[in-house]
């Protein structure tokens, strides 16, 4: 009983590491932005008489994201163990093997095209590889060669939306590309004030981010504010498109406007707690905004 008693806890810590390995708040990230793309496709309740659709394009999307970061931590598991961020995840800390990683996110992803392919549609399930292939096998090996790998990595973020919307429509249409753009440059913002925090970090690990090649942040501070700009002009641009109104429009507004605030307060100052204030109303932001679009959408 002792033995059985012991092994259980075993057993449970073992499984949570496996779901550390999918990299669940981003995961979650990428299936609630899927969801946003469905939704301004199909405002209302129209949605509700399609829980097939709904459940495959979520849980297929879901399982090609968390295949994707089981196979991204098995690629980085050296560098994630030089960086005290990273340093406790399950392969860097030698928890799991790494053919644990390797498996898990094969099984993963090979599940998800398949129920992208085989329930949602073509489209769907060609942009879920590709979201897959470029943030696994070209951003991933990018990160120890190039700073601009970071605007490579933004890519496969920014195309969940666009699978939400396609599994709707068949295909990608303008609005679908405007929610492209908004995700693609939040994350640099979001990105560059993470890359900052953690410079340090970073350089131990090998990676060239913007802030290990840049210490002295000239070029990161111009470019957050470059890109925070430019993206809350592509907020607004679901105006111009008719898929949402006003209320969206004065809410998309002062988002943007407190966003390009704390942006300008982090180029201005270039420390630590800017940067945390930065990256802490990015996190706000984004939610605010997607969701404020969905409400609005619903209300046209």
């Amino acid at each position: 009983m002792k033995a059985l008693s012991a092994r259980q806890p075993a057993r449970a810590l073992w499984l949570n590491d496996c779901v550390e390995l999918t990299k669940p708040r981003i995961t979650l990230m990428v299936v609630i932005t899927t969801a946003v793309g469905m939704s301004m496709a199909a405002p209302g309740m129209a949605l509700a008489s399609s829980p097939l659709l709904v459940a495959a394009t979520l849980g297929g999307t879901w399982m090609l994201a968390a295949g994707a970061s089981a196979l991204n931590m098995w690629w980085e598991r050296d560098a994630d163990a030089r960086m005290r961020r990273t340093g406790s995840r399950p392969l860097a800390a030698g928890r799991l093997v790494p053919e644990v990683a390797l498996s898990l996110g094969i099984g993963l992803a090979i599940g998800g095209t398949a129920i992208l392919s085989l329930l949602v549609n073509t489209t769907t399930a060609v942009l879920g590889t590709l979201t897959l292939a470029s943030y696994v096998a070209v951003y991933t090996p990018l990160k120890r060669v190039t700073e601009w790998s970071t605007l490579v990595g933004a890519v496969p973020g920014a195309i969940p939306p666009m699978m939400g919307w396609a599994a709707v429509t068949g295909g990608l249409e303008a609005p679908a590309w405007a929610l492209f753009a908004i995700l693609f440059l939040w994350q640099m913002p979001h990105f560059y004030a993470i890359a900052w925090l953690y410079k340090d970090d970073y350089a131990a690990g090998g990676f060239r981010t913007i802030a290990v090649v840049d210490p002295e942040g000239s070029r990161v501070a111009r470019q957050t504010v470059a890109f925070t700009v430019l993206l809350v002009l592509a907020s607004l641009s679901t105006l111009a498109l008719g898929v949402s109104g006003m209320l969206y429009g004065i809410g998309a507004l002062a988002l943007g406007l407190g966003f390009l605030r704390a942006a300008r307060l982090f180029a201005e100052r270039r420390s630590a707690s800017a940067a945390r204030r930065l990256m802490l109303f990015s996190v706000f932001y984004l939610p605010g905004l997607l969701g404020l679009l969905v409400v609005d959408r619903m209300l046209l």
